[in-house]
This record gives structure tokens, sequence and C-alpha cells, in this order.
């Protein structure tokens, strides 16, 4: 597996889990305070600092396997590391443009609730999930292209 496929599965992962716990706590809170007096602030920054530190950690552990993988078989970690063709640059692209288009589909709609004066923690939180579904269906898009080819 390439380590490209490998950090595409660990963004994909991150992606799906940061803002599922994230629902999971403002649903909670909606429960018991209405959306207007509901404090997503610091819990919306925690996911996004969140989602940034799992990334890089998540970066780290590949590299480490990947690494130890390719002097296992008798290859240089940084070849491994750093091999990147034109079929993984081609499968970034199209990923990363599909997951844009997701995105934007997201941002309209947080556009039309700002115009609609909605409270802002719906704002927030469709502007936030709005990226993390972009970042969802760009890992898919690309886990597909490196199984079934581009």
């Amino acid at each position: 597996m390439p380590f490209e496929e490998k950090m595409t599965w660990v963004s994909g992962v991150v992606a799906v889990v940061v803002p599922v716990v994230y629902v999971v706590i403002m649903l909670g809170r909606l429960q018991e305070t209405s959306a207007s007096q509901i404090a997503y602030q610091v819990p919306l920054i925690v996911a996004i600092v969140a989602s940034v530190a799992l990334n890089i950690v998540g970066a780290i552990i590949m590299a480490i396997g990947t690494g130890v993988s390719a002097e296992l078989r008798g290859r240089r970690a940084e070849d491994e590391i750093d091999r990147k063709d034109e079929r993984d640059r081609s499968i970034a692209r199209r990923g990363d443009l599909i997951g844009f288009y997701v995105s934007s589909v997201g941002v309209v709609g947080a556009l039309a609730l700002t115009m609609l004066e909605k409270d802002y923690f719906w704002i927030a939180s469709v502007l936030f999930l709005s990226f993390a579904a972009g970042s969802v269906v760009a890992s898919v898009v690309k886990l597909i292209s490196y199984r079934r080819g581009f």
C-alpha cells in the first residue's frame, strides 16, 4: 500500500470520528439549551485542533510503520515515504476536487443560513460539518481510486 493511500486512510478516519464526537456533544447540549444559548465555540475549536493533531499523529505513526517495513525489506525508508508517482498525484487531485465541490455546497448552505439570520451555532456547525463532509468524500474517492483504478 503506497504511503499516500495510508495517509488517506488516516485523514478519512479522522474526518469521520472528530465530527461525530462534535455532533454527539452538541446534540446533548441542544436537549438542554436553545441553539442561541449554546457555548459551541470551545468544542468547535477543540474539534478543529483535534483534527489537525490526530492527522499529524497519524502521519507520524504511518511514517514510522512505513519506515520499519521498508527497512525490513532492505529498502530506504525515505524512498518509500517520498515515492509518489503520476497516479498518486492524479488520484489526489481528483479526490480533492470532488471533496471541494462537496464542501462548497455546504458553504452555500451556511451562507443561506446567514442570510436567513439563523443562530451562529447553526452557521458555524454547518461550516465545520461541510468541511468534514468534503474531507470524507475526498478520502472515499481517493480510496476507491486506489482500489479500483483511476
